[in-house]
């Protein structure tokens, strides 16, 4: 594992190591995690120009990040393979952290604004995340079983696009243990996900082992579609986001999310968004922003070559996708291209 530091002029120096704030982020494998850690990086310095925030990047494949990236944010280099494969890699996080106080973001999110109160938030736990508790029912495995089996009250759900950690023996013992039972995932009984283990149930026992608690969820920090189906609305450049969850009795309301409209700084794309027009847009409008050529012109050729095109898209398939249905029957689910 090696590193290579960006360029610091964007940067304030830090009064003491235990100060030191980072936002660190993981594109290994495929280029496509490259791509999302890209803009993830675009819309972490559009928000912060002028902070002693630092941004991280684990990943195997340092050439492929665009200038603008390496030149101020570090690249720290491991080699194929090194972390595991899936969602192993966010089981290393208390290996590739630094000093002081670090907020993991899933490379397919994008931020919204400041991230300053998030910090403020998390300080003081040694690992954490943003959610509650779970004590039975069903989530990639049965709680109340798995529960009994480790004798626990209860285990922090939460969704693992953010994790939080503060360097140390905690961190690292929670870690450790999150590592080992990943070895026994299945006789655990927990469920995969896309035929890999899922590091939120592991971290998840794993805190819960070693007394780690998650902050509350209160709709500021991260939300995704997924809670919120009732669609969204995301402006990048101004900040601008709200997602709808909504109200019972509609069809689409999730029950199990508290919130019925949020707008979160950390939007969570959950991968399968990340090919929907609205966040295309925005990294189109992200990197025309960060080269100082967002205007009128360039807005106009991101709406009608993204999000029109899109939509002209979607409207062709949904009109016929009942006639195609009749003539050709179903075609078969394809494989997601984050296997």
């Amino acid at each position: 594992m090696s590193s290579v530091s960006g360029s610091s002029h964007r940067l304030k120096p830090s009064k003491k190591m235990s100060d030191k704030r980072t936002v660190l982020t993981i594109a290994t494998g495929k280029k496509l995690y490259t791509d999302m850690a890209v803009n993830l990086a675009r819309s972490f310095f559009w928000w912060h120009p002028d902070t002693d925030i630092e941004f991280h990047i684990v990943t195997d494949k340092p050439e492929l990040f665009p200038e603008d990236v390496t030149l101020i944010a570090k690249i720290i280099i491991v080699q194929p393979g090194e972390l595991g494969e899936g969602f192993s890699p966010k089981l290393h996080l208390d290996k590739l952290c630094g000093e002081g106080q670090t907020l993991f973001i899933d490379s397919d999110c994008l931020i919204f604004g400041k991230l300053d109160f998030i910090f403020e938030r998390f300080k003081g736990h040694k690992v954490s995340v943003v959610g509650g508790y779970i004590s039975d029912g069903d989530w990639f495995g049965d709680i109340g079983h798995i529960c009994s089996q480790f004798k626990v009250p209860h285990l922090p759900k939460f969704n693992g696009g953010i994790y939080y950690l503060e360097k140390g023996v905690e961190a690292t013992a929670v870690y450790e243990k999150a590592r080992s039972l990943e070895k026994t995932y299945d006789e655990i009984g927990f469920v995969r996900l896309r035929n890999r283990p899922n590091d939120e149930v592991l971290m998840a026992l794993a805190m819960q082992l070693h007394n780690q608690k998650p902050i509350p969820d209160d709709g500021t920090i991260m939300s995704d579609p997924q809670a919120c189906p009732g669609g969204y609305y995301i402006d990048v450049i101004k900040g601008d986001r709200r997602l709808i969850n909504p109200p019972p009795p509609h069809p689409k309301h999730q029950a199990w999310y508290p919130f019925e409209k949020v707008s979160p700084v950390v939007f969570h794309f959950l991968g399968y968004y990340t090919h929907h027009y609205p966040y295309m847009r925005e990294a189109y409008r992200l990197e025309k922003a960060t080269f100082k050529k967002l205007n009128w012109g360039t807005e106009l050729f991101g709406l009608m070559s993204i999000e029109y095109t899109s939509r002209i898209i979607e409207f062709t398939k949904n009109t016929f996708r009942p006639a195609y249905h009749k003539l050709f029957g179903h075609r078969k689910v394809k494989v997601s291209n984050r296997v």
